[in-house]
């Protein structure tokens, strides 16, 4: 065994060996329960970082805890290759995308398995290779023919230096979230996903996930946005209806104005001829310049303008004047509101600005609001006045017995609302998944047969900046043939967001080599769903929801079992530098192919899985990654200084001496904490704290007890099973030990191991001695020993006596197994 840690030539050595044996493959065994762990798969970017090993790390430790344990376990890794960074990389440096992409990933694999990751490589996917996206394509097709795909004119989220539509989420303080360019708005034909048809499942199987963290699932249930309430038709004098929609149907006798949004198509008839035309027209172009993020801030300035135009309340007939104003959206609800200020805080002020009147119709008990003198809305329940017929009732009352009476006279019906839009996926880039469509004169719009996919991109573009999809520069794919009626046509020339790539790579890597279909059922069935999945909370919104929605399409579709894809989620913590994420712009990167170069894998491992609980942020600390690399040292130096004495040596029944009691004690009880921190809790950094705490306890052993009498086969017993559990988190140095030890098959292959109860037990425990409640000694007496034994050996402790020189103890208090406590005068 060498002397010396040389982690650079045990790292490669044990990847080369672990990639000839091929260990990490997994195929489906009916003999074993299975276990499908997965990190959210990246962008392939070019090079690591360390919130990638650290996600890598986390799953890494759990993959192989699993394995030891007796699980069949699949760990695939694959990319998310599609995107807007290989288009600007071949815009700003003349590199085609796919050659941009394709080097990266070639990159970046290299890096993951300097990681040491135990990924099974023949199952990685890219999306975009056409082996997947083919099947991207037929899933789009198939959504399509479940009336789940359709098109629409909609305003969109314009990036005029990227060239593509933003999703809302995509827009920060109006801003794209990639260059920081201000965002436009534009009106464009665009694809859309219905997966407003799942918002009921989507919100209540939240409640099939206890796997999940609290703050996840309360985002997505935010996102989705369910609201009970009424759907109101209001009519303007010149006729048209206005429907609103309220939670709050006790209020409708206190509306005194109606708003629109900027974007309402009825804006502009009802500005006509009024004199009003010129200054609503002003003011819809100013909203359209703003974000919906910034329309729908708190602190937002409510502005608006009079359009000339009055509505009819339908309940009690009052003349109401409709606005334009900055706070309402069409994408929301109906792109109408009702005023209340009396109970709204968001009329209140619109009304306080804009001099109109604010009518009490909620008034709370013992109390008597005046609108004329309110300094804030009134939003609660109460009794309901200055409301006709329904004056008196409870305003819980009101709002069911005005939701009938509405439906009754047909002017409203109950209604459930949801924020939560349909999923727009048009992109007018090329890089990403070419939409399966064809326009025809004749025909129209036409989906692709299904013969005919993959859509390949075509190599013929050309990038240029500028508000069109190169696809369109194309002449070998923009022009085609009617798959209907063999005549002349275009192909569509959006591709998908590439959000739907990642809706459901993690079923293809149930069986990526599949050339008939995007998987088979069977194998979906055996490993799905995945049983614990990683990646950061920024994802906890549109990726997981996407996938969530995918998932239920297809089982609706007989294709998968599960409608839920990831059983149980932890998102873990940013990795942070001088209390700031690590970013280029702030100097403060850390390259993971350094610090693999100076200490080693194992040592960035252990590091980046010690320094925190892997759902907090970690702040890195050179220092801390130097104390991890000197600890590995020293666990290598422990287990070379017995290696000569214990490499061939076999068990005996050598009977155990006290200091053996105690190492055979700590190492147990340190296989019982190890195992329950990853399996419970995954406390990984506690884990490995307890790992050192057993390595201290076999260097106090060596150091205290003489060669001679020290119980080898024990030592061995404690050295295997140190390795053993430092495996997961450290794989290279451990085999390499395993080996010196004389495994014969790799540490990654072996049993856990488990912890004797009996083994845990102290022959002796330590106890505080007090005299008056102040500490005066500490002892060690035998475990059981009997209240009158512990009472006198107490009394006859030197440092005790002197306590009690001349004095009378008049009470003597234990607390079993803890401390004695003499009470004196």
């Amino acid at each position: 065994m060498e002397e010396r840690y040389l982690f650079n030539t045990i790292e490669q050595k044990w990847q080369r060996k672990w990639e000839e044996e091929n260990i990490y493959r997994t195929v489906e065994d009916e003999q074993k329960p299975k276990y499908y762990v997965l990190e959210m798969f990246p962008y392939p970017s070019g090079n690591l970082h360390m919130g990638h090993v650290r996600n890598y790390s986390i799953g890494d430790v759990i993959a192989r805890f699993k394995v030891m344990q007796g699980y069949n376990v699949i760990h695939p890794m694959g990319w998310d290759a599609f995107g807007l960074p290989a288009e600007n990389a071949a815009i700003k440096r003349g590199i085609h995308p796919a050659k941009w992409t394709w080097d990266n990933i070639a990159k970046m694999k290299d890096q993951l398995k300097s990681m040491g990751i135990s990924y099974d490589w023949e199952r990685e996917v890219a999306t975009c290779h056409p082996d997947y996206y083919k099947w991207t394509q037929w899933l789009f097709l198939e959504f399509y023919k479940k009336g789940l795909v359709y098109k629409k004119k909609a305003g969109v989220n314009w990036c005029p230096s990227c060239a593509t539509v933003l999703a809302n989420e995509q827009v920060v303080d109006g801003k794209c979230e990639r260059c920081d360019s201000v965002v436009d708005k534009k009106d464009l034909e665009q694809w859309f996903f219905k997966i407003t048809e799942y918002a009921d499942r989507l919100l209540e199987d939240l409640e099939k996930l206890p796997g999940w963290p609290d703050k996840v699932k309360t985002m997505q249930q935010n996102w989705i946005g369910k609201s009970v309430g009424a759907e109101v038709t209001f009519k303007t004098e010149a006729g048209h209806d206005l429907t609103v929609f309220t939670t709050r149907p006790d209020t409708i006798y206190g509306v005194t104005y109606m708003v629109l949004a900027p974007e309402h198509p009825l804006v502009e008839e009802l500005t006509k001829g009024n004199g009003e035309a010129d200054k609503v027209k002003e003011f819809v172009r100013k909203v359209r310049m703003m974000s919906n993020v910034d329309r729908m801030a708190a602190d937002m300035e409510k502005e608006g303008v009079f359009t000339g135009s009055y509505a009819i309340n339908p309940l009690n007939n009052e003349r109401i004047p409709i606005f334009v104003a900055n706070y309402v959206l069409m994408e929301y609800g109906t792109g109408i509101v009702m005023g209340v200020p009396a109970h709204d805080q968001r009329d209140f002020e619109f009304a306080r600005k804009y001099n109109l009147d604010v009518r009490v119709v909620v008034q709370p008990e013992g109390e008597d609001l005046d609108g004329a003198t309110m300094t804030q809305a009134y939003p609660a329940e109460g009794k309901m006045i200055n409301s006709g017929p329904f004056n008196g009732l409870d305003s819980n009352e009101g709002i069911e017995k005005i939701i009938a009476y509405m439906e009754d006279k047909g002017i409203g019906k109950r209604q459930v609302n949801y924020r939560l839009r349909d999923w727009l996926i048009s992109r007018q880039r090329y890089w990403g998944v070419p939409i399966p469509f064809i326009y025809c004169d004749k025909c129209g719009v036409v989906p692709v047969k299904e013969e005919d996919l993959p859509i390949l991109l075509p190599t013929d573009v050309e990038f240029k900046p500028g508000g069109e999809s190169p696809l369109k520069t194309s002449k070998t794919f923009l022009n085609t043939t009617c798959p209907e009626c063999g005549g002349p046509a275009k192909r569509e020339t959006d591709t998908m967001d590439t959000f739907v790539d990642s809706s459901w790579y993690f079923l293809r890597y149930c069986d990526p080599q599949n050339s008939e279909a995007p998987f088979t059922k069977a194998k979906v069935d055996y490993w799905m769903n995945v049983d614990q999945y990683i990646g950061g909370v920024e994802h906890a919104i549109l990726h997981l929801m996407y996938a969530r929605f995918f998932t239920k399409v297809l089982k609706d579709m007989g294709m998968v079992s599960c409608d839920e894809p990831f059983q149980n989620l932890l998102t873990q913590g940013m990795v942070l530098k001088d209390g700031s994420k690590m970013s280029k712009s702030k100097g403060n990167v850390v390259s993971p192919e350094e610090i693999i170069g100076k200490y080693g894998a194992d040592t960035a491992r252990m590091f980046i899985l010690f320094a925190a609980p892997p759902e907090r942020d970690l702040e890195w600390s050179d220092q801390g990654v130097e104390g991890c690399y000197r600890f590995l040292n020293r666990v290598w130096r422990l287990v070379e200084g017995f290696y000569a004495k214990v490499k061939d040596l076999e068990s005996n029944n050598q009977a155990l001496s006290k200091e053996d009691k105690e190492l055979r004690r700590i190492i147990h009880s340190t296989i019982k904490k190890v195992t329950e921190d990853i399996e419970q809790r995954f406390n990984f950094n506690t884990a490995i704290s307890a790992i050192m705490e057993l390595v201290n306890g076999l260097y106090h052993y060596k150091d205290n007890v003489s060669e001679n009498e020290q119980n080898l086969a024990l030592v061995k017993f404690g050295l295997k099973n140190l390795v053993l559990l430092l495996a997961p988190f450290a794989p290279h140095i451990s085999e390499e030990l395993w080996a010196n030890l004389g495994g014969n098959q790799s540490v990654h292959l072996q049993n856990w191991p488990e912890y004797d109860p009996a083994s845990l037990e102290m022959d002796e425990i330590t106890l505080v001695v007090q005299v008056n409640g102040k500490l005066r000694d500490k002892i060690s007496v035998p475990k059981g020993i009997s209240r009158e034994d512990l009472e006198a050996k107490v009394l006859a402790e030197p440092k005790i006596s002197k306590h009690l020189a001349g004095k009378e103890v008049v009470k003597v208090i234990i607390v079993p197994e803890k401390l004695v406590n003499l009470v004196v005068k």
